[in-house]
């Protein structure tokens, strides 16, 4: 364990081995580090942080302060973060609401750029990458292996699917399907996420699935409901198109 003198960590704060503190950190009662978390020089951690093995908080970052909405009125609540993610600088990340169930969460092998701010009782799947400045409102879902690019808005209470991905300075205000492209200004879906969807290892079939799926439902002219329709009527039901099908139908 290599804690710098300068560091400020509350008694009540729990720290396995192997963990790096770096200088004028602040580490609060409540905070929980995994084996083998770095934690770089000016981080905040503040009151209920869980952060899980191998974890990286960069210069500057601040988790687990208080949701900023006017709804909290002191109730505990916490952060948790998964194995191996990646906070960069600056980013801020919130504790949840009792009206969000109270937690915000993080998965496992995330990277969120600098400057980032995940806000109160969002939920982020694996994989996901978000980047530099982008910005989640309360109560959004990003779900696993989802890139959100530089400088991205999301409006609180909504979803992007899994293995989406949506292009720079967009404004997302309405649910972006899974296995997407997005992009604009609100956010448009513009194709499928091929690229992602090979990196995934999606396989060939369910990506041939996907494309007819997502060509009756953007291309073809018709009613969403007629749409959803004659996919479950004509195209393979792998996993991938019946997620594809849920989101869009919820």
């Amino acid at each position: 364990m290599s804690i710098h003198p300068t560091a400020l960590i509350d008694s009540r704060a729990e720290l396995d081995e192997e963990v790096s503190v770096g200088p004028f950190v602040v580490i609060e009662a409540g905070v929980k580090l995994g084996r083998g978390c770095r934690i770089g020089g000016s981080v905040s951690l503040q009151g209920r942080v869980e952060l899980g093995p191998d974890c990286r908080v960069m210069t500057g970052a601040v988790v687990g302060s208080e949701p900023q909405d006017l709804k909290y009125r002191g109730e505990d609540s916490t952060v948790r973060v998964g194995a191996r993610t990646v906070i960069r600088e600056f980013v801020t990340v919130n504790r949840g609401t009792e009206g969000g169930g109270g937690e915000t969460l993080i998965g496992d092998d995330c990277l969120l750029m600098a400057y980032c701010h995940v806000a109160h009782d969002c939920l982020i799947g694996d994989r996901v990458i978000m980047g530099n400045a982008s910005t989640l409102g309360g109560h959004v879902s990003i779900e696993e292996r989802a890139i959100l690019s530089g400088m991205v808005g999301v409006h609180h209470f909504v979803t992007v699917g899994k293995i989406a991905i949506v292009g720079g300075a967009s404004k997302v205000t309405r649910d972006i399907p899974p296995y997407v492209m997005a992009d604009g200004h609100p956010a448009r879906v513009h194709g499928l996420n091929v690229i992602g969807l090979g990196r995934s290892d999606v396989p060939a079939e369910a990506r041939t699935a996907l494309r007819e799926a997502y060509r009756l439902l953007y291309r073809s002219g018709l009613v969403v409901d007629d749409a959803l329709e004659r996919i479950q009527k004509e195209v393979e039901q792998p996993p991938e198109v019946r997620h594809f099908v849920e989101s869009v139908r919820c």
